[in-house]
């Protein structure tokens, strides 16, 4: 899946809200990175987590963002413009113009949920991985993705419609057994899940509910239906009974 036009900058927006800022410490923490280190970001978005890696390894170091859509190819060269090391590829996940063994790590933030044949995807993350190694990923149990405020029924409307947005509703579940079939080891999962209970512009859910609102909308629902979801979901706010629930999960694995 490609993140272009609206949906590209609803995605920035996410990720440098307070849940993105989390998954990204989570994901620095696991890389436990040294100076020098070459690392990849797969689904780099607009380079937040890019930026991040490219201080830590240093002017020695090497990191390569890449991501299938040029519009968020775009922010995160300029977000990087700054850094000597950081190098783009435009390119799906399962075919990375990138030599054998040649990173020291790999991560992924909630992009894996959007690549249809995930094994493909591994089986390229294990290619480029030298021996012992890690691979650390986020991705999101849809299932428990949820808004509470709006009336059960439209709310399950608006979320039902939502499902179709990714190929993987409960990856977290599965990738562990799929890690283990492309060779990896020592394979272990956090949970990051979260609840807010604001819309403020820090607040990943102002940008979620624009997320589910604009893409019931293209699946179909009646734009009457999604504007009464957000007005029952700002009068949840207002009476205090608002809340937004996520369940990412970091998983990582060793290249053995």
């Amino acid at each position: 899946m490609k993140f272009e036009g609206n949906a590209s900058l609803l995605q920035q927006k996410m990720a440098a809200s307070s849940a993105g800022v989390s998954r990204r410490l989570a994901v620095m923490r696991a890389l436990n990175l040294n100076v020098d280190d070459a690392i990849l970001d797969v689904g780099c978005g607009a380079g937040h987590l890019l930026e991040d890696i490219a201080l830590a390894v240093g002017t020695n170091g090497n990191v390569v963002g890449l991501d299938p859509s040029e519009t968020q190819l775009v922010a995160a060269r300029q977000r990087c413009e700054p850094l000597n090391n950081v190098q783009f590829l435009c390119s799906m996940a399962d075919k990375i113009n990138l030599p054998d063994a040649s990173c020291d790590g790999i991560a992924s933030i909630q992009t894996l949920d959007y690549i249809e044949d995930v094994g493909a995807t591994l089986a390229e993350v294990g290619r480029l991985l030298k021996p012992r190694s890690s691979f650390v990923n986020v991705s999101v149990l849809w299932d428990h993705f949820k808004f509470h405020g709006a009336d059960e029924a439209l709310n399950n409307l608006i979320h039902e419609a939502f499902k179709a947005h990714c190929y993987h509703q409960m990856l977290p579940l599965e990738l562990s057994g799929q890690l283990s079939k492309q060779g990896f080891g020592n394979i272990r999962t956090e949970s990051l899940a979260f609840v807010i209970t604001q819309r403020h512009e820090n607040s990943p859910a102002a940008y979620a509910e624009l997320v589910l609102a604009n893409f019931a909308l293209g699946q179909g629902v009646e734009e009457d239906k999604v504007r009464a979801w957000q007005s029952q979901l700002a009068q949840a706010e207002s009476e205090g009974r608002f809340g937004f629930t996520s369940f990412p999960v970091l998983t990582v694995g060793t290249k053995l």
